[in-house]
């Protein structure tokens, strides 16, 4: 299996982060993409899309995809900026958008108090909102009216168990085959599941001092992670060939 980690597009939020580098944001709880989002999502959908060979290349000749992705699977985090960058994947590589509510970022959906900074849970949109806006993407049963959040803030502990059972599930629907799988998901949560796969700590005291640790990842930029049948192989990550200058975010 080939894992496509990709991160949405530039949302409104981010646009904000990077114009103003304040904590004290006046966030949305679920927002959409900028215009220079949805430009980023064309870009890497068609990016994606592009096949120079019939077949795909072998794993080990191919490290690059410079004959293609040729995905198999497109998965979506139900967040709003991630199903908008998924829904460009899917027309572009004709591939139906499937549901993975847990590959949601960090906290859920809620809003945060700007005096008080509490953070309230909210619903999310519902079954009928995904329906209308997004009528290809494959909705879990469970999803209803009433919002598929719809619970409270999730603390920031609870990332990393969440991020192990998603690598531990991927694993069991894909490993041991040929498919590529793309995954189309948020920046806090792809740093979780690397953690996941890759098994290290942070902070992290190899080198004496403690220091944290983070990967980088742009908006709509692919990380490719190669599972094998005895090794985790990270052929590249934050990969932007597909963006111009102006539109790396």
């Amino acid at each position: 299996m080939q894992l496509y980690f990709i991160r949405h597009g530039q949302s409104e939020n981010n646009a904000w982060w990077a114009q103003h580098q304040s904590k004290d944001a006046p966030r949305v709880p679920d927002p959409g993409l900028t215009d220079i989002g949805h430009q980023q999502a064309e870009r890497v959908a068609q990016f994606l899309a592009q096949k120079e060979t019939a077949q795909p290349e072998p794993e080990h000749r191919d490290t690059h995809n410079r004959s293609g992705f040729f995905l198999t699977h497109l998965y979506t985090s139900l967040m709003l900026r991630a199903v908008n960058t998924a829904d460009y994947i899917s027309q572009a590589c004709d591939l139906p958008m499937i549901t993975w509510e847990e590959i949601h970022e960090w906290g859920g959906i809620y809003k945060k108090d700007t005096d008080s900074q509490e953070k309230t849970g909210l619903p999310g949109p519902n079954r009928a909102f995904f329906a209308e806006n997004f009528p290809g993407l494959q909705l879990p049963n469970c999803l209803n009216e009433s919002g598929w959040w719809n619970r409270p803030y999730e603390p920031f502990e609870a990332a990393e168990p969440r991020a192990q059972k998603v690598a531990a599930e991927l694993l069991a629907r894909h490993g041991n085959t040929q498919d590529r799988v793309a995954m189309v998901s948020h920046g806090g949560f792809g740093f979780m599941l690397l953690k996941a796969l890759l098994d290290f700590t942070s902070p992290n005291t190899t080198l004496g001092q403690p220091r944290n640790i983070w990967f980088s990842m742009n908006n709509t930029a692919i990380t490719r992670i190669d599972f094998g049948p005895d090794y985790f192989a990270l052929a590249y990550l934050n990969r932007l060939d597909h963006l111009p200058a102006q539109l790396i975010t």
